[in-house]
């Protein structure tokens, strides 16, 4: 019988089995789909999600980002790092290097969905493999999630929450090295850079309209990369799930299967990779329970500060004035950002 199944072989999926490696485990993972895996995301990294990765020996080749920058169509704010350089890079390049790294271990991947879970109390039953322990980082619409019972019920009505995200790659030399964050009415589009001559566009939006149509509301991205070659669009959504726990006996949900929440300023990754170490330390402890209180403390600093932004500006008024008031008290907005992009 096997320690431990991560069900789920994108970054966070394979980061789990890392630090499952790293603890003494015995892990295999399941994941349906072969080799490097894309994905529509803003594609910067954090800080901390830097220094999580280059913990666990994954070596990126990737654009320095130094800080996060807020824009509308009139004025702009910055906010430097102060706990180190971010990092952009494409979703394929991060997943081949996570490949990479774990090919140097033990850990089988075995390329089958999961049809079928029951937690016998001692054990889980995975399509009829026995497993002590399962950690499910399938993603926004999980598999384990669902046969677990752990969806959480979605509201009836057409909530501004369920918001849906577009990425382009477009071949244009980045014109800084912070991620641009551009406001406007429909939604936010984010600017990162992903190479010495490419930059990534993603818009996020509660507006279900073609890429090119959103575009026309960032008037400063789109005069930027006017003219510039562009890949195909890329998407994903509805973004906004949510799951009723994070355990349910010897079944453990980390990353977007766990629920997710916009991350404005990128800080996805680094929440999801501090979640995975999370999961393997109750495993190992033999107290699967205890992820449920580690996961509340590792998502406050994000559900203060960025799920509130989400929810307050919903209101035009407040989406409006969101720049020019962190031009007014930049040093709160530079503290907010560094709470946030700091190493879990």
């Amino acid at each position: 019988m096997r320690d431990l199944l991560v069900v789920g072989g994108g970054p966070i999926g394979l980061a789990t089995a890392l630090y499952a490696v790293r603890a003494g485990l015995d892990v295999t993972v399941r994941e349906p789909r072969s080799g490097v895996i894309d994905k529509a995301c803003g594609e910067g990294l954090m800080p901390g999600a830097v220094a999580a990765l280059d913990d666990l020996g994954v070596r990126l080749h990737g654009t320095p980002i130094t800080g996060i920058r807020y824009l509308d169509s009139h004025r702009h704010v910055d906010a430097e790092f102060t706990a180190g350089t971010g990092m952009g890079v494409r979703r394929t390049e991060l997943h081949a290097a996570l490949l990479e790294r774990l090919r140097a271990t033990a850990v089988r991947v075995v390329e089958s969905p999961v049809a079928h879970l029951e937690d016998r109390g001692d054990h889980v039953l995975v399509d009829g493999e026995l497993v002590r322990h399962v950690i499910a980082a399938d993603g926004l619409h999980s598999t384990v999630r669902r046969l677990t019972g752990l969806d959480a019920p979605r509201s009836q009505s057409r909530s501004p929450s369920r918001r849906y995200g577009q990425r382009v790659h477009v071949a244009c030399p980045p014109w800084t090295s912070l991620v641009e964050v551009h406001w406007a009415a429909c939604g936010e589009a984010y600017v990162t850079p992903v190479g010495p001559g490419e930059v990534g566009v993603a818009v996020l939006s509660a507006q279900r309209r073609p890429f090119e149509e959103l575009l026309e509301s960032f008037p400063l991205v789109r005069e930027r990369i006017a003219g510039r070659s562009r890949s195909s669009v890329r998407g994903a959504g509805p973004l906004r799930q949510r799951s009723r726990r994070r355990v349910q006996g010897r079944v453990l949900l980390v990353g977007d299967a766990a629920g997710y929440v916009d991350a404005l300023t990128g800080e996805g990754l680094a929440i999801g990779m501090a979640q995975a170490a999370a999961a393997v330390d109750a495993v190992v402890c033999g107290d699967p329970a205890a992820y449920e209180q580690a996961w509340r403390r590792i998502r406050r600093r994000h559900d203060a500060l960025t799920l509130g932004l989400v929810t307050a500006t919903r209101l035009s008024v407040v989406r409006r004035g969101l720049v020019p008031a962190a031009r007014v008290a930049p040093a709160v907005f530079r503290a907010a950002v560094n709470q946030l992009a700091r190493p879990a």
